[in-house]
């Protein structure tokens, strides 16, 4: 046996089932077996490679064990001259393992080497070659001077920033993303460290490659796509301290104590500081707008009222009290930016209806609520109209001068229809076409482009391969989509490099699958896309949802006294109300079957009330209940839940 590939998988059921897609390419003529170690995954990983990829040896296993223990279990039965580790979320070239066990057979002092990795969107990953971790390295990184100084020996020290990314050279550290290693070498310096849980133990296996007399060899020759960032975040604060830690068991495993407890000084406080920086972060990315709105529209609401007190009101002399000022004015803007941000008005891109129609509601709102207001109360309904006008003026003026300055986030738009083209032979090709058609309630376009340029302006071709940049700017494509089972990994991966637009998503979709994997956007490099019908996972319809279940939670529990005679088990009634109130469930979800089909639909809580009480039965097959879900999670209305729950309002304590 020449190679042995291992692939250890946590809940990335789609990634895996494309990386399997093109190992099993880049296999194909070689003495190659292949490992799959999941780790207790929940979604339908182990089912889906043992029935479309039975020639993989599976190892499933019942608890999270953790990365370096997951691959020692197939390392112990593999065979191979040469063992891959191999992430999940990759996609091989089809030649991959045919040169990098030649450059290896070729090598005899190699015991590691890696690839050039890029992302989903074509671009050079960094960590594809990387230098030791020293104090002094580990400094330059945490503190920004090697993103300053990229071409700098000194300082670019932690990803070798001053090498040619396109040439063979002599590395430190391997990414464990790809990891090739030399048996021999392996059986020399032990397997991979348990002491590491999820990161540091390539590191840690790279280092101890090189103390024992071998060399790690940066490989660019071939390629992988890497889609970095998704089977974990990589800007939560757990991250942080999950990888620092595990820098911290590297320091004293191989390092002097001097230095050791250097570097794990320097080491803490990276955690300090990059735990800070994620948390605000965070914070900026969901809540300093609303925070600024909120300042902006309290300024000029504080000078209206001044105004309006002096020239209309009290010209004589005199104002508002107090408690307008401090309590009436914030709860307007509470209420206001609340309504705003359920409305959408707070999502990318920017879309000025949206804001209009969150700032109407929630003026109506406070009109209504102000009609029933003690006198005392009762300021002015003036007030309230003209504070309304300038929260929608400066909340507008706001974002279209920082769209006019550039900042990233601030984009006009709306509800864009996208431009898709589909690339592949005719058969597969009109397969995902098909795909985009049935899911895509309102496509802009969905163009075929010909791969073996047999059919090109023909058949519903629009071009070849060769055209797809004119093609692209003739018809405005937003999304390429290609077709894996016709098109090699180099070629995509090429083309996606060649390309190089921030603005157009790229994404691969394999054989004979609902599933493809791409970039959604240019700040996460990888993404899933499951072309499932999955209207249900958009941002507006899941806030949509919550807010239904959390105002409904409320208005049962005011009227309790009431609703409770009307349900057939009133304490489970109750116990459900908190569980929705408190997120546990949800009121509508979907309808339980024995299929395991309900695994391609978006992810909801468990429902107290499913789409089947619409019906009035409650003895319907499968097939009819997958269908029901199907229906729901791809046409999502608020309107719906209310229909199944007026319809089953006396089943909300069922459990």
């Amino acid at each position: 046996m020449k190679l042995s590939v291992i692939i250890v998988n946590y809940n990335v059921k789609h990634f895996l089932e494309q990386c399997l897609h093109s190992v099993r390419k880049a296999a194909a003529g070689l003495a190659c077996e292949v490992f799959v170690v999941d780790n207790n995954s929940v979604d339908g990983s182990v089912k889906m490679v043992g029935q479309k990829f039975p020639e993989a040896h599976l190892i499933a296993n019942h608890e999270n064990v953790g990365f370096s223990k997951a691959n020692n279990q197939a390392i112990r039965l593999s065979k191979g001259e040469y063992v891959l580790l191999l992430n999940p979320d990759t996609v091989v070239e089809d030649d991959t393992f045919g040169k990098i066990i030649g450059f290896m057979d070729q090598h005899k002092d190699a015991g590691g080497l890696g690839v050039k990795m890029v992302d989903g969107k074509g671009n050079f990953l960094p960590e594809s070659k990387r230098g030791l971790p020293t104090s002094t390295v580990a400094f330059y990184k945490i503190f920004g001077l090697s993103r300053l100084f990229p071409k700098s020996k000194t300082f670019g020290q932690y990803h070798l920033s001053y090498l040619d990314k396109d040439k063979i050279h002599e590395v430190d550290i391997l990414s464990g993303a790809f990891m090739l290693l030399r048996r021999s070498a392996l059986d020399k310096i032990g397997l991979l460290d348990e002491s590491y849980f999820m990161y540091g133990e390539d590191i840690d296996l790279s280092y101890r490659i090189i103390k024992a007399g071998y060399k790690n060899y940066y490989f660019p020759e071939t390629r992988i796509i890497h889609y970095k960032g998704e089977s974990t975040k990589k800007s939560s604060v757990n991250y942080v301290v999950v990888f620092y830690q595990a820098m911290v068991i590297f320091a004293k495993t191989h390092f002097s104590q001097k230095n050791a407890r250097l570097f794990s000084f320097l080491i803490n406080l990276a955690i300090y500081f990059m735990a800070f920086l994620a948390i605000f972060k965070r914070f900026a990315n969901s809540a300093l707008l609303p925070i600024f709105d909120a300042i902006i529209i309290y300024a000029g609401m504080f000078f209206i009222k001044y105004y309006w007190a002096q020239s209309v009101i009290f010209p004589e002399g005199g104002d508002y009290p107090p408690i307008y000022t401090f309590v009436i004015v914030p709860l307007y803007i509470i209420i206001w930016l609340t309504s705003v941000y359920l409305s959408g008005g707070y999502d990318r891109p920017i879309n000025l209806f949206r804001i209009f129609r969150g700032l109407f509601s929630g003026t109506v709102f406070i009109l209504v609520i102000y009609s029933l207001l003690d006198e005392t109360l009762r300021f002015s309904r003036a007030l309230t109209l003209l504070g309304a006008l300038w929260g929608y003026i400066s909340m507008t003026g706001t974002r279209l001068t920082m769209n006019m300055l550039g900042f990233r986030g601030f984009e006009l738009g709306g509800d864009v229809n996208k431009r898709y083209i589909v690339i592949g032979d005719k058969l597969e090709a009109e397969r995902v076409a098909g795909l985009l058609s049935s899911i895509e309630s309102q496509p802009a376009f969905i163009g075929l482009v010909d791969y073996d340029n047999e059919q090109n302006n023909t058949n519903g071709f629009i071009g070849s391969f060769d055209q797809v940049k004119d093609i692209i700017n003739i018809y405005k494509i937003n999304e390429i989509i290609f077709c894996a089972k016709n098109i090699p990994a180099r070629l995509i991966i090429d083309k996606m490099s060649e390309l190089q637009n921030p603005n157009i998503d790229f994404k691969i979709a394999p054989p004979e699958s609902l599933s493809i994997i791409g970039s959604n956007s240019i700040n996460t490099a990888g993404d899933l896309y499951t072309l499932e019908l999955n209207s249900i996972n958009k941002v507006n319809n899941r806030r949509n949802k919550r807010s239904l279940d959390f105002i409904l939670s409320i208005i049962l529990l005011l009227s309790l006294p009431l609703s409770i005679f009307l349900v057939k088990k009133p304490l489970g009634y109750i116990r459900n109300i908190f569980k929705v109130l408190l997120s546990g469930r949800t009121w509508v979800g979907y309808c339980s079957t024995k299929s395991h089909d309900s695994n391609k639909l978006p992810m909801l809580k468990p429902g107290i009330l499913n789409p089947a009480v619409a019906l009035a039965s409650r003895h319907l097959n499968d097939d009819t209940l997958e269908r029901l879900n199907l229906l729901y999670a791809r046409d999502y209305k608020v309107k719906n839940d209310l229909n199944i729950i007026l319809k089953g309002f006396r089943y909300l304590g069922e459990q």
